[in-house]
């Protein structure tokens, strides 16, 4: 079965400032031991980055670029995006066509904005997915912590299968490439 790494926007608006994600610094260190050990096992990584056309997401902006200490390769493919899903009117099928992925491995920001898009496509589309459960992460929301978000998701995507591919939602240190 061959896999991909999708590294969900994880861009410096929402590493700093008013955007900072729950346990940003920690989060980011697992998604660099996840990408680490995918690269080492020959397996793509994507990174993902959303884009705006006013605000911090401006493409090019501060807010835009990478986090600080995401660790990335040149060899790692790029995708730009406009919406919450990261297939929409995206390049990312073309990179991974389904006939030659069948496993998407995700993680990033926010759990609830765009990772759960992408999760929610990826299945629809009949990727199977393993969802890292402590490689992704959001902001309070005025009714719920970060935290309690964080832990939902997890909850509702294990619960989530589809006709033909399936999630799963584990530490990202079990994930195995």
């Amino acid at each position: 079965m061959t896999t991909a790494l999708l590294i969900i926007d994880v861009q410096q608006a929402l590493c700093s400032g008013e955007y900072e994600c729950f346990e940003i610094a920690r989060v980011i260190n697992t998604i660099n031991d996840l990408s680490t050990r995918a690269r080492n096992a020959g397996v793509p990584v994507v990174l993902i980055q959303h884009e705006e056309a006013n605000g911090p997401f401006t493409y090019s902006a501060a807010g835009w670029q990478l986090a600080e200490g995401l660790e990335t390769e040149p060899k790692d493919l790029c995708v730009r995006k406009t919406t919450g899903d990261s297939f929409y009117q995206t390049n990312l099928q073309k990179l991974l066509p389904e006939q030659d992925f069948e496993r998407l491995v995700i993680c990033g920001l926010q759990t609830d904005y765009c990772v759960n898009a992408t999760v929610r496509q990826a299945l629809k589309l009949g990727y199977d997915v393993v969802l890292a459960a402590d490689a992704h992460s959001t902001v309070d929301n005025g009714n719920f912590t970060a935290e309690d978000i964080i832990a939902e998701h997890n909850k509702d995507w294990a619960h989530l299968t589809g006709s033909v591919a399936r999630i799963d939602v584990i530490l990202a240190a079990e994930i195995r490439f």
